[in-house]
């Protein structure tokens, strides 16, 4: 995916295929937030913010960082969905190729989970990120930061709902309290992005 043009990838998402789907898309929601915060980095490493410069440079190495581990995330997802669908279509004839069926499925299932919780503890870093370098980031991309909060925000709430749709189909205790924890958990990253917006638009009224 990560070498697609953004439009073959649109007509990919757009397509009767089951993915790339929302797992994907939450995935390059949080890219493009890692690269917002980045370049907002970037912006801000000049001698004028010479005071911050080891806090810039750090923002904007882990952002590249974590960039390339969403695209990975998307990759992940297309793939774990994939997995989904052939399960599906295991034979069913009698008993035992039900029974191997329905315990492929459910093992696809839940490996079609671990992507999007993997994304949702990957923003919780994206924002840890912008609430550090807002105080300090150059104010002519300023509003950059509130659209990597938004970004962000996209990113999270999609992975919940790509866990919760799935979680149905997962039977094992441990697996689904994990999963239930990472969905809970969005409700605070949507205030920390919410904060951030905030933060930013009330400067800009100034």
């Amino acid at each position: 995916m990560r070498n697609d043009t953004i439009d073959s990838f649109l007509n990919a998402l757009a397509d009767r295929v089951p993915a790339p789907g929302g797992g994907a898309s939450a995935a390059l929601h949080a890219a493009q937030a890692a690269a917002l915060v980045a370049m907002v980095a970037r912006y801000s490493d000049a001698p004028r913010f010479a005071d911050h410069a080891d806090l810039v440079h750090k923002v904007r190495d882990t952002a590249d960082r974590l960039r390339d581990e969403a695209l990975a995330l998307a990759e992940d997802d297309v793939a774990a969905f994939t997995a989904v669908t052939e399960a599906y279509r295991l034979p069913k004839g009698d008993d035992g190729e039900k029974a191997e069926r329905s315990a492929a499925i459910e093992a696809a299932t839940l490996g079609a989970t671990r992507p999007p919780e993997a994304l949702v503890r990957l923003v919780s870093r994206i924002l840890d990120l912008a609430e550090d370098l807002l105080p300090v980031s150059n104010r002519n991309v300023f509003s950059d930061v509130a659209a990597a909060a938004e970004a962000a925000r996209a990113a999270a709430t999609t992975a919940r709902v790509n866990i919760e749709i799935n979680l149905g189909g997962v039977s094992e205790v441990g697996a689904r309290a994990e999963l239930l924890a990472a969905a809970n958990s969005v409700d605070g990253l949507v205030d920390r992005a919410e904060r951030l917006t905030t933060a930013v638009r009330a400067e800009l009224d100034q």
